[in-house]
């Protein structure tokens, strides 16, 4: 007798064979002419479930260009795994061809070509023209967000999130969690959270004080969706006061809370879920240990690492959907629910090509009004790009941006060293364009922006390489707690990946006078996006935006001061 994970097994076997690798006819088409709404969005309707997944969306209401990365490293059980397949890899597992339209979706190879070709991708008004749709063929459809939506942008910054309340709200979600909506304040959440439409989850938000769970996070709700009773789980970032400032949010605590989710499964499953759905900030790796310890999700819909990936991961009898970041990709997963089991499913991929979507224009208008009260200092023009660079921030070490904004610090703060968060959210700039106020918010947007320069000694220094790298290449993914590696600005070293923590980071060096750098000596360094409460300093964006300023045009070396080994 077929077992249910051989079953699923066949399952994504003929979600593969309906399209290019489960991503539709889009990933042949040849070129952007061929492309047509109707084509990105085929799909033959199946079961009785829809789940429509959008996440990390960073407050990009309008379309973007956004370069994914060619360094994605996994380490232990995840090394060479999905979603640490990268480039050429990436389009040969997926049977992706050169120069396709998701070769410039899903990789980074002959970006600014492919970007030129196929224009930009995402906006709000084009996703919600995708959910409509599938809305229009599965109305009860269930349209869950992962979280990272109320963060990162200009507009998003001075209306502490409002605008894309606003515009979600308008895209009528039933369920979302959170991870940077948190750097708002809690005060802040708090009063979004009371008055938003839909249901605000996360079975891993306590209380701190009490260590208990919260009224305003309830840990699920239930759906009746296609006659199935639908639990959906929601999981928060889990490590909020590590990667993120603690201050800000003191009510709270966290967690990945393993037993506690364990426990929400069942009991959902005792009150009558038939399908139990995980809406997850995790992040993937995390996503695929947890689905391997806690039993009974159908389905995780992960988020936190903007991956994207044209076919789920199954691990057990779990599926894990990846769906990309910046409103780049929508997902459509329907789902066979029968007495109580999922017995089967379809998934797509969507690309938001923003010249082939039609945008839906109730939608385009409530944008245009959130952005309207700053359209002046949003089109400023401060510099631009020269012909041969490329500004893009993706990578576990190092991105153009990072590399400007390093240099800004430096130049700016008078500095020997500058240190820039690895964050993984911002748009990329093409060679040749405009830089404009809004593209550097969009890099820089947060809510602890100061600006500090303080002294470090060689030792420190080493120490914080150190803790960062731990966090990104602990081979437990439940201790990778971070983002990607501290960018470096003036300072080079060697990083062997396999090495456990206190023995990756070796060969620090000065850049600007190539001598070792002294554990006993201070050096002069500047930074930004310190968890710590009272770090005084300008906003990075003042910093930045003075340092393009005077350059004019911005071009940029390649950057390789930071020797990989171990991979």
């Amino acid at each position: 007798m077929i077992s249910r994970r051989d079953f699923l097994q066949a399952s994504m076997a003929a979600t593969a064979l309906y399209g290019a690798s489960g991503f539709g006819n889009w990933g042949k088409l040849a070129a952007q002419q061929a492309l047509t709404q109707d084509k990105l969005l085929e799909f033959d309707t199946f079961g009785n479930v829809s789940l429509i997944h959008i996440t990390d969306i960073h407050a990009q209401m309008k379309p973007i260009y956004f370069r994914e990365p060619s360094v994605n490293i996994g380490v232990g059980d995840n090394k060479g795994a999905v979603p640490h397949v990268t480039g050429a890899d990436f389009r040969k597992l997926y049977g992706i061809d050169d120069g396709s339209p998701s070769a410039y979706a899903l990789t980074y190879n002959d970006f600014t070509a492919l970007a030129q070709a196929y224009g930009k991708m995402g906006g709000l008004d084009r996703v919600s023209t995708v959910i409509n749709q599938i809305r229009g063929d599965r109305p009860d459809a269930l349209l869950l967000d992962g979280g990272d939506t109320w963060h990162g942008s200009y507009t998003c910054y001075q209306t502490q999130g409002q605008d894309m309340v606003n515009v979600m709200n308008a895209l009528k979600p039933d369920a979302m969690t959170f991870h940077w909506e948190f750097t708002l304040g809690s005060d802040r959440v708090n009063d979004i959270v009371s008055g938003l439409p839909f249901a605000a989850l996360g079975q891993n938000i306590f209380d701190a004080e009490w260590d208990e769970p919260t009224e305003l996070f309830p840990p699920y709700k239930f759906f009746e969706t296609g006659g199935v009773k639908v639990a959906v789980i929601g999981q928060a970032f889990p490590y909020m006061p590590i990667a993120n400032p603690g201050w800000m949010f003191p009510e709270y605590s966290f967690g990945i809370r393993d037993n506690r989710m364990q426990e929400m499964v069942d009991e959902v499953r005792s009150q009558g879920a038939e399908l139990v759905v995980c809406l997850s900030h995790n992040g993937f790796d995390v996503d695929k240990q947890m689905a391997g310890i806690v039993t009974g999700i159908d389905v995780i819909l992960s988020g936190h690492t903007h991956d994207a990936l044209p076919e789920p991961v199954l691990v057990g009898e779990t599926i894990i959907v990846a769906s990309g970041s910046n409103g780049k990709f929508v997902s459509r997963v329907d789902l066979n629910v029968q007495n109580g089991r999922m017995m089967g499913f379809r998934h797509k991929l969507i690309p938001i090509f923003s010249d082939v979507i039609e945008p839906d224009q109730a939608i385009t208008a409530l944008i245009d009004e959130q952005r309207a009260p700053y359209a002046d200092q949003l089109s400023e023009v401060i510099g631009k790009t020269s012909d041969d660079t490329l500004l893009y921030r993706r990578g576990n070490f190092n991105g153009s941006w990072d590399d400007l904004i390093c240099d800004a610090l430096m130049s700016e703060r008078e500095a020997d060293i500058a240190l820039s968060p690895g964050v993984r959210w911002g748009p990329s700039i093409l060679p040749g364009q405009d830089i404009t106020r809004e593209d550097i918010f969009n890099v820089t947007s947060m809510s602890y922006p100061e600006a500090y320069r303080t002294e470090m000694t060689g030792e420190f220094l080493h120490v914080v390489l150190e803790d960062v790298a731990d966090n990104l290449f602990n081979p437990n993914p439940y201790y990778q707690q971070g983002g990607d590696m501290v960018r470096t600005g003036g300072l080079g070293y060697h990083i062997d990946v396999s090495k456990p923590q206190g023995s990756r980071i070796t060969e620090m060096t000065l850049l600007k006078t190539g001598e070792k750098i002294d554990p006993a000596k201070s050096y002069q360094v500047a930074g930004w996006a310190s968890v710590n409460e009272g770090t005084e300093g300008p906003p990075i964006w003042d910093v930045v935006e003075a340092h393009i300023a005077k350059q004019g045009t911005i071009s940029l070396d390649p950057n390789n001061s930071v020797k990989v080994v171990g991979t």
